[in-house]
């Protein structure tokens, strides 16, 4: 007897390492600040180009940048900036790479001033997980007006690459939103 392969959102079809993301980790409510910053940075990383790219960066990323631990990555110098500049394993955009040092030394105020990120980040959807039920991914929006308050804070606070589709994006990868399409069967195991 066959094997009925699982229902998936049609995103992640198009390889091993996008199945994966998609099956462990995308729209799964996370509150640990380390993995909440990393995925600050990882979706600021992606602003212009395709998920894929950055999924495929992600382990490099993780060693080059200390594991994502805000405390060190906020005392990077200008010349460990330039280092990074130069590692193909990583997307090499000056602006990106700055914006993740500066967004670390943010990080830490706001750990500093909520107690946790998490705190201060979840409050966006009032501390729990939105749950939607789209057909299709093409009912799927780019934002919302949740991803447009969040924006604007984080702006006001200097953090960058913080745009509102970037914390969207943000938010469905740490399961602040459920984005699933209502066939595929993560849909059901998070709501």
């Amino acid at each position: 007897m066959a094997v009925k392969e699982k229902t998936r959102c049609e995103w992640c079809n198009g390889s091993e390492i996008e199945r994966a993301y998609h099956d462990d980790e995308w729209g799964v409510p996370l509150h640990e600040d380390r993995k909440l910053f990393e995925f600050l940075i990882l979706e600021g990383a992606q602003a212009g180009l395709s998920w894929i790219t950055v999924l495929k960066k992600r382990a490099h990323y993780r060693k080059v940048f200390d594991q994502f631990d805000p405390v060190r990555i906020a005392k990077y110098s200008d010349k460990k900036i330039e280092k990074l500049l130069l590692d193909p394993g990583i997307i090499r955009n000056r602006l990106k790479v700055s914006s993740a040092v500066s967004n670390a030394r943010i990080f830490l105020e706001v750990q500093a001033e909520f107690g946790r990120f998490d705190s201060y980040i979840w409050q966006f959807t009032d501390g729990k997980a939105i749950h939607n039920r789209w057909q299709s991914m093409s009912e799927i929006p780019a934002n919302s007006p949740k991803s447009d308050v969040m924006s604007n804070d984080l702006k006001k606070r200097g953090f960058r690459f913080v745009g509102t589709t970037i914390c969207y994006a943000f938010m469905q990868a740490t399961g602040m939103v459920n984005d699933h399409t209502i066939d595929c069967y993560r849909h059901s195991e998070l709501g």
